[in-house]
């Protein structure tokens, strides 16, 4: 069974294996992922199997009534598990409970699983970000979701 909690430091070793792994060379650096776990705004939640490993995290950064899943990742082993769904609906919970009222994400163009997963979950497609995901050059689709 997998458990959902908060992160703590010591997660940050599995979390960057994890955005290296799904993400290559979009994936966020060790000193960033570091920053924005410990961010006052943030929150970040990993997903722990019976084992103990980390086999997924989301982040969810909220600032008045925006909120932003800054990443979201399910470790190779554990996708098509539903995990993806279950860490978004902690972050759209979390962000509930922080006063959000409009939930933000970007998503990689060609990635049409997670497009596929946020589509379903009630976000909106509002833009594209041409060349967001660097050094690919990869565009960015921009979503909304309001919150009640």
């Amino acid at each position: 069974m997998i458990a959902l909690r908060t992160a703590v430091p010591g997660d940050l070793d599995a979390i960057m294996a994890i955005e290296t792994a799904s993400f290559g060379l979009t994936a966020w650096s060790r000193p960033v992922m570091e920053r924005e776990m410990t961010s006052e705004w943030g929150r970040y939640v990993v997903a722990v199997d019976d084992a103990g490993a980390v086999v997924g995290y989301v982040g969810l950064r909220a600032v008045g009534v925006e909120g932003d899943i800054q990443t979201i990742a399910v470790s190779a082993a554990a996708r098509g598990t539903g995990l993806g769904r279950r860490l978004l609906a902690e972050a759209q919970q979390d962000a509930r409970m922080r006063g959000v009222r409009e939930l933000f994400l970007e998503v990689r163009e060609d990635n049409a699983p997670a497009r596929a997963l946020y589509l379903s979950e009630g976000f909106e497609e509002i833009g594209v970000r041409p060349g967001y995901y660097q050094p690919e050059g990869i565009d960015a689709i921009a979503m909304r979701k309001e919150l009640a």
